[in-house]
């Protein structure tokens, strides 16, 4: 059985790592095998989250971990995309990743109340005289990492609007789809799914979980993907804004 090593639930979510979750949902598109377990970054042969060990062997990174699978389980997660599909499906999981993911980490890392309440808890069992240290080196880095991709240069406006933009691209590629790329899903819903989802749980306040409530279709589609990935999650009564119009 194949073992995955995440953070575990928090923040009002099943998974705290989008890319944790992004390998859930492979392990389960895939169909195999597989526990959760809770880890640390150190524990990992990468230094970060998510990994998998699969008979002995140990494999780090979501990208890497698909690449396994596909491999070793005869797995093809675009099964039904064309060549031109694919490689759209390869370039819009870049914009994510690559991009919109940044927004999302500026959300929680770089907002001081949403510092305070979420990622600064990671410390919370060390001893006290460790623990504002480690936040203040933590956050540091992740603030660096940040700003060297460039998102952490602009302004919060400027930020937002990156973002905004980033949704409004998804909401119009997945218009009244089931899934990002048609009516079945493919690797891309995986990332979809776990960055959309960690930006709409309402554990975080920022104006871009308020803009992403405003897409009809992401809402639904995350809300689907959660019934489907994480059934025994309680996310609806959570994730359900009163406010929610269209975009």
């Amino acid at each position: 059985m194949i073992t995955l090593h995440g953070f575990g639930a928090g923040f009002g979510l099943p998974e705290i790592s989008p890319y944790v979750t992004k390998t859930e949902v492979h392990l389960q598109m895939a169909g195999v095998a597989y526990e959760r377990v809770e880890a640390q970054r150190e524990s990992s042969p990468k230094g970060q989250l998510p990994w998998i060990e699969d008979d002995g062997e140990m494999i780090a990174d979501s990208h890497f971990i698909r690449l396994h699978l596909e491999r070793k389980y005869g797995v093809d997660f675009d099964e039904g995309l064309c060549p031109v599909q694919r490689a759209q499906a390869w370039a819009i999981e870049r914009m994510i990743e690559n991009h919109f993911a940044w927004t999302m980490a500026h959300v929680r890392w770089l907002v001081p109340e949403n510092f305070a309440k979420g990622p600064a808890m990671f410390f919370k069992d060390l001893p006290p005289e460790m623990q504002e240290d480690l936040r203040k080196q933590i956050q540091h880095e992740i603030g660096g990492n940040i700003r060297a991709v460039g998102v952490g240069r602009h302004s919060e406006a400027e930020i937002l609007g990156l973002g905004v933009r980033s949704l409004a691209a998804l909401s119009a590629l997945l218009g009244d789809q089931v899934f990002m790329m048609g009516e079945r899903p493919t690797s891309l819903d995986a990332v979809a799914f776990g960055m959309l989802s960690g930006l709409m749980t309402p554990y975080f306040d920022a104006p871009i979980r308020d803009r992403a409530m405003r897409f009809d279709n992401l809402v639904a589609y995350v809300d689907r993907m959660m019934a489907g990935v994480y059934p025994d999650h309680d996310w609806t009564p959570l994730f359900r804004a009163p406010e929610a119009v269209a975009a």
